[in-house]
């Protein structure tokens, strides 16, 4: 670390040591400059260094430490307020409100001192000529602090009645604050309005809109904008997560978790701030932040988790339970030591309303991942009714409802059965019931439940029912088959086929026996000619036991619901064998048929398969509109009883037929309910990630950047060539370079795209590779990096070369010249590259193949000779001698160059002839000649003409409103001079 020996290299280490990150280590660096400062025996020198230190103890965890150098800077303004520049006598007065709300957040400042400090901030400000607006936010923020409504709403009014002037907070600043008593008070709506131009973008500054949106969190959620308040977390939580003074804010996005089921996101976002628990450099935002901890806590104790391992404080394992305890007595600890010193019970009211919350959305999926810490929903229970009088299982009323859910195909048949059973154990039952029990425990099993089959066919025909006894064999079969072994399958229902077909002909029978086993046998040889290769005899067999099925059911099945159903499955399998032939679109026809019948019979649960089906098939054949309309009847008819895995597999392949069109508003909501439902299923690295990836994208084409990258940064970690292909991998990694782009996270970017381009690198074609070198170029330029942006534009200028694209090469060697053109002497360098440009454009123009690609070589010429004016034009300061008079001639030369360029090319280049003509114009002005700089924005005007209404689209008319007001800006200014 170099000394300090001047006030310059002070002012240069303080403005460095602003760009620090919070924290403890800034505020170490500010202490050491003061001292560095007080050597220099420059009185102002001295009271920058205060001002500087006051600043980085204000934006860190370290708050309570400004006060000491104020009240030095306030001593230093009484006995000499000539050593303060203007600068300084300002940023005086205007820490006085952050003293002001510091004095507040420290429960061992008496209340009193703090009136007195609120008189003498208005005698100062009074003094000094300032508006009393400043004065009358800081009462309010007193008032609301210890709970006085009316003087709070007094100082509110007066606050908004003064005029705002220098010392005013600003615009962002002070809506939040007001928002926030709107919302304090229950008037969420009009917080959210005033909050409004602030989470809009419309007003910033360093620590908004950071604090809006957290802040905006709950009210969202209370008025049920689950959208917005979604947007908001991932927007805002990206923005604070690095500052360290922002735990308050910090508490609220850990609070939102607790409140919308993410609870593991909480959590997360626990661990990545251990010192949050325990810095005690502000007292206020720590008790918020214990406050949320509590919350948390709580939450996760009453889902049945008290006992799991949590982060919390450093030195010792936490549990859920133990750390709500904990954070909670350190909360109202800290809560009852301000309501002390206030003398009012108010902020510990406040503290246990809020751990008190209680969630207001069971779950509210964000699209990052973050599996949900809790048990797998249990199955459905079955409520047992109890025989009158009794107080055990009425077993009559359950084998009742039982045989009435399966006799109608309901949902959890299968889970009345088994609580029958487990009724009826010690019950002496007779046969049929028994039989019918063993029967539904098979079907729970699946491939293992081949001998229960066998049992509850013995039970079956023990009951004196012959066909249903071979119906369960049948059923037994089919489950062989399941497993593996199809012939031996097929050998067994082919005697249960001809013994139900003889007894069915001698009335011992009836007809929904004889249809199970009919069924099952057309199962069985469907299953085998899926694994023939596409045999065609073999199809042909099976396609004949479908047909024999509809042919002994067709016409018959009147109220049987599980004849309809054998119908409306026969109809589907013909589908199957159809697609196994090859007829694709007779499949689909199928499929659609079979589903149709299932929800004309009452169950459209079972349709969801087929209509499952019938989507990917309609894909394939490129009939987007029938894939929509089927993949979103499969969601509606699978209601409920949709598990996880196909719904997640169903949103997903809706977001991308959706996208697909366009719609990438909707395509992000259904990629969204893709990756919350994949977490649920336990894939989130997998099927989960690849939701994701798709939402980053959708999110990125709606220009919401912020929560697209935290949601691709989500999907990479568990993106992998092996399970997800290297394209999706360099994809993401591009997607996600280009939302730090636009966050202005430049070096963050560069390495993305750095990084995919090292995987494109390895690809047979290169067209990723360069585009992406030619990126990463562009970023680390605007990060600073000039070295590291050349060798990435070198190396793309290679690439494009390679590849014959010789725009992408001629973009490149333009780049590279900008950034010789900043280093000093660089303006050679910058003359050469721009020399080979020329020559590349050139030679392309000769060359070209066709008029259309001609004219795109003209253009990219005029291009050239555009932005080499316009870099010789900056690389001087003026043209106030020869030298850069000379420059500004040859700069001059090229834009005139550039405008005849395209020109020429016809009305299609207007905007950039119009561009070339007013750089142009503004530096005849420059030389002196305002004839020719009129000449010009006359010009640029006539070509305007017209034009407002020629443009297709409304880039293309603000374009022109912009050359004309640009144009009549340089009229103005010519004629002025």
């Amino acid at each position: 670390m170099s000394e300090i020996t001047d006030f310059d290299a002070l002012r240069g280490a303080m403005a460095e040591n602003s760009e620090q990150p919070e924290g403890p280590a800034r505020n170490a660096r500010a202490e050491e400059l003061l001292t560095a400062a007080e050597k220099l025996g420059v009185p102002l020198a001295v009271i920058e260094a205060l001002g500087h230190q006051l600043k980085v103890y204000n934006y860190s965890s370290e708050k309570g430490k400004m006060f000491v150098p104020f009240s030095r800077l306030l001593r230093m303004w009484d006995e000499r307020p000539e050593d303060f520049d203007e600068y300084e006598t300002h940023s005086l007065h205007w820490v006085f409100k952050w003293v002001s709300a510091g004095m507040l957040d420290q429960p061992h400042i008496p209340l009193a001192s703090i009136e007195k400090w609120l008189g003498e901030m208005e005698h100062r400000y009074r003094l000094a000529g300032h508006s009393e607006r400043a004065v009358r936010s800081a009462e309010h923020s007193v008032a609301a602090h210890v709970g006085d409504v009316a003087r709070a709403e007094r100082a509110y009014a007066a606050w908004l009645a003064a005029d705002r002037d220098s010392m005013a907070d600003c615009h962002a600043c002070e809506l939040h604050g007001q928002g926030w008593w709107q919302a304090e008070q229950g008037r969420d709506a009009e917080a959210l309005e005033l909050w409004r131009p602030v989470l809009e973008g419309e007003y910033t500054c360093a620590h908004e809109p950071h604090t809006a949106l957290a802040s905006s969190l709950v009210p969202l959620l209370r008025l049920g904008r689950l959208e917005e308040a979604r947007a908001h977390h991932l927007r805002g939580f990206r923005l604070v997560r690095a500052m360290e003074s922002m735990r308050g804010a910090y508490a609220e996005h850990v609070e939102f978790c607790a409140l919308t089921g993410n609870e593991a996101r909480g959590l997360e976002l626990l661990a990545e701030r251990p010192a949050y628990f325990t810095d005690d450099g502000h007292p206020q935002s720590k008790l918020d932040f214990m406050s949320v901890v509590a919350l948390l806590m709580d939450r996760l104790t009453g889902l049945g988790l008290g006992e799991g391992r949590v982060p919390g404080p450093a030195g010792r394992e936490w549990t859920a339970r133990e750390l709500a305890a904990h954070a909670r007595g350190e909360a109202l600890a800290l809560a009852a030591r301000f309501d002390e010193r206030n003398g009012t019970a108010h902020v510990s009211e406040r503290a246990r309303a809020r751990m008190a919350r209680q969630p207001l959305a069971e779950r509210l999926p964000l699209g990052v991942r973050s599996v949900r810490p809790v048990p797998s929903p249990a199955p459905p229970t079955v409520v047992l009714p109890e025989a009158p009088g009794t107080g055990q299982p009425d077993l009559p009323a359950l084998l009742a409802e039982a045989r009435r859910l399966s006799d109608t195909l309901r949902p959890n048949a299968v889970e009345a059965w088994a609580a029958a059973a487990e009724a009826a154990v010690g019950v002496e039952l007779d046969p049929r019931d028994r039989a019918e029990m063993a029967d539904h425990e098979a079907m729970s099993l699946g491939p293992g439940g081949t001998e229960l089959f066998e049992r509850a066919a013995g039970l079956y025909a023990e009951a004196g029912d012959p066909g249903e006894a071979l119906a369960a064999r049948a059923r037994g079969a089919y489950v062989r088959a399941l497993a593996g072994d199809v012939d031996g399958a097929v050998a067994t229902v082919s005697g249960l086929y001809d013994e139900i077909l003889a007894l069915y002909a001698a009335d011992g029978t009836g007809i929904r026996q004889t249809a199970s086993v009919v069924m099952s046998r057309a199962r069985i040889l469907t299953r085998r000619a899926h694994g023939g290769g596409g045999d065609g005899a073999v199809v042909a067999e099976a396609e004949a036991a479908v047909r024999e099925v509809l042919a002994l059911v067709g016409g018959r099945t009147g109220e049987d619901v599980r004849l309809a159903a054998r119908v409306a499955e026969a109809q589907a399998m013909l589908g199957e064998l159809a697609g196994l032939a090859g007829d694709l679109e007779t499949a689909a026809e199928l499929f659609a048929r079979g589903a149709a019948a299932f929800v004309a019979a009452g169950l459209p649960w079972f349709a969801v398969e087929y209509e499952a089906r019938l989507a990917s098939l309609a894909h394939h054949l490129g009939d987007m509109a029938e894939t929509e309309r089927a993949l979103r009847a499969a969601l509606e008819h699978g209601g409920s009883q949709l598990e996880a895995p196909g719904r997640a597999q169903l949103h997903l392949q809706l977001a991308e037929v959706v996208g697909g069109r366009g719609e990438a508003v909707e395509a992000a909501r259904h990629a969204l309910e893709a990756a919350h439902w994949a977490d649920e299923a336990g894939e989130s690295a997998t099927l989960g990630a690849w939701a994701r990836q798709q939402l980053g994208g959708f999110l990125l084409r709606q220009g919401r950047w912020a929560e697209a990258a935290e949601v691709l940064e989500s999907a990479l970690p568990d993106l992998t060539a092996e399970t997800h292909g290297d394209g999706a991998v360099v994809q993401t990694q591009w997607w996600l370079g280009d939302c730090l782009s636009e966050l202005g996270e430049h070096r963050a970017a560069a390495e993305r795209r750095l990084q995919a381009a090292e995987i494109a690198r390895h690809w047979p074609e290169q067209h990723d590779h360069a585009t992406l070198a030619h990126l990463a170029g562009e970023s680390l330029g605007q990060a600073g990096l000039t070295a590291e942006a050349d060798r990435a534009y070198a190396r793309a200028g290679d690439l494009w070369r390679d590849l014959g694209n010789v725009q992408g090469l001629v973009r490149s060697l333009r780049a590279r010249a900008w950034l010789a053109s900043q280093a000093p002497d660089g303006l050679v360098e910058a003359r050469g590259l721009m020399a080979d440009a020329f020559r590349e454009c050139e030679a392309a123009r000769e060359t070209a193949d066709g008029e259309e690609s001609r004219q795109q070589y003209v253009a990219e010429l005029g291009d050239t000779h555009r932005q080499f004016g316009d870099l010789l034009a900056r690389s001087i300061s003026g043209a106030a001698d020869d030298a850069g008079r000379a420059v500004f001639e040859e700069a001059l030369s090229q834009l005139a160059f550039s405008a005849e360029v395209f020109a020429s090319l016809g009305e299609g280049y207007v905007h950039s002839r119009t561009a070339a003509e007013l750089t142009a114009g503004w530096l005849e002005v420059e030389l002196g000649r305002l004839a020719d700089a009129r000449a010009r924005a006359r010009a640029v005007l006539a070509a305007c003409d017209g034009h407002d209404a020629a443009e297709a689209d409304d880039g293309g008319r603000s374009t022109v409103r912009a050359r004309r007001a640009e144009a009549e800006q340089l009229l103005r200014v010519a004629a002025e001079n």
